[in-house]
């Protein structure tokens, strides 16, 4: 009897330090766990939405004038495409950098490469500087002007990030100090997929290596007349796209030191869109009203847009003539009138731009061999694999 209960107090003491050691490590799990929560930051960003970074890589020699002309000419189709591009449920944004090559006028010191424009959101900028390059024989350095453009731009490390560089020439891709092996690898490392454009005929450019750059980085090898001439399909919703487009500059409110000077720029693109053909100027008017034509560093409209703006905060001097010495309920009145006619504005230019694809579409008209073509369908195919869709 005594054995028994000796035994029965052992196995009591047994289960209840059992227990309490059970119950002091679900303690211990639930403070860890308290803690954990508590030095998380509520204030901690949500990942920077998705950008497609597109670094144009142009060579500028003497042969290349056809080339630069596509560019100047196509520009606003592809960024009308690109901006019917979707990742899950947001629409990305878009970044696009230049640089020339293979130019006299270059430093040679430099590789003859020259950083146009770093990444930049800012489209009529962008077109600005693509209508300022002019050609001149030179070296073309490939594997160089990669390796520029991956040191010398943001790239972010955002993986959802459409992330590709897109070199266009003519001259054997194996030239200069720089190996094109090393660049592409180093991009492909980099999550930067390297797409080469060869100017010319198509077994031409594979015997110039332009394929091997591509192969090596993942992309795409195309071949293009670069000196075939753009096509521009007139339509019938040309003029009412046009005329929509002066409406839409009148919703423009330049506010800070480069306001004036943004709105000059901004007519200033769309006369060189116009200098090309009335079809190039609507499509110019089209990317206007995309969302991924931004101005608010100079625009109160687009401004007004982001949370952390405060009328309050404007300065009399930053004002245009017609809001000065009024308050900030008023300026904010007239903003939000300006915005409301510029959401109808652009909605209507939508509209009539379906029925211009739609019109385009029926009239056939080929372009396969162009800058454009090649671009978006290299882009369009490797989007897929980062979950991409077009709508």
């Amino acid at each position: 009897m005594k054995t028994t209960l000796k035994f029965s107090l052992i196995a009591l003491i047994t289960f209840f330090f059992l227990a309490c050691n059970a119950n002091n490590k679900k303690q211990t799990e639930r403070l860890a766990l308290n803690q954990a929560i508590e030095t998380i930051d509520p204030a901690t960003p949500k990942p920077d939405k998705q950008y497609i970074k597109v670094a144009l890589l142009l060579d500028t020699s003497n042969s290349m004038d056809g080339l630069i002309d596509q560019a100047k000419a196509q520009l606003w189709e592809i960024v009308n495409e690109l901006s019917y591009a979707k990742y899950k449920n947001d629409k990305p944004n878009l970044e696009i950098a230049i640089y020339e090559y293979g130019n006299d006028n270059l430093n040679s010191e430099q590789g003859y490469i020259r950083q146009v424009l770093a990444f930049s959101d800012d489209l009529d900028e962008i077109s600005k500087q693509l209508f300022s390059l002019t050609t001149k024989g030179g070296n073309e350095y490939c594997g160089y002007v990669i390796n520029t453009a991956l040191d010398q731009l943001k790239w972010k490390d955002n993986p959802d990030d459409l992330k590709f560089i897109f070199i266009a020439g003519n001259e054997p891709f194996t030239q200069g100090k720089i190996s094109y092996k090393d660049a592409s690898k180093r991009a492909h490392n980099k999550d930067v997929t390297v797409n080469t454009i060869f100017c010319g005929d198509y077994n031409q450019g594979i015997s110039g290596y332009w394929k091997n750059g591509a192969d090596l980085a993942h992309g795409d090898y195309m071949a293009i007349n670069h000196n075939q001439e753009t096509v521009h399909v007139a339509t019938p919703y040309d003029n009412a796209i046009l005329k929509q487009n002066n409406n839409l500059n009148k919703t423009y409110v330049a506010y800070g030191n480069q306001g004036r000077q943004k709105m000059k720029l901004q007519a200033e693109q769309d006369n060189n869109a116009q200098g090309y053909s009335s079809a190039n100027a609507v499509s110019r008017t089209v990317s206007k009203s995309s969302h991924l034509y931004k101005n608010s560093s100079w625009d109160l409209v687009d401004a007004s847009k982001d949370k952390a703006f405060k009328y309050e905060t404007l300065q009399e001097n930053e004002l245009p003539q017609e809001l000065k010495n009024k308050s900030a309920s008023e300026i904010k009145k007239y903003v939000a009138t300006k915005k409301k006619a510029r959401d109808t504005i652009q909605q209507k230019i939508q509209e009539l731009n379906s029925k211009r694809k739609d019109y385009i579409l029926k009239a056939n008209k080929d372009n396969s061999n162009g800058l454009e073509n090649a671009m978006i369908k290299a882009i369009k195919s490797q989007a897929k694999a980062k979950n991409y869709t077009w709508k």
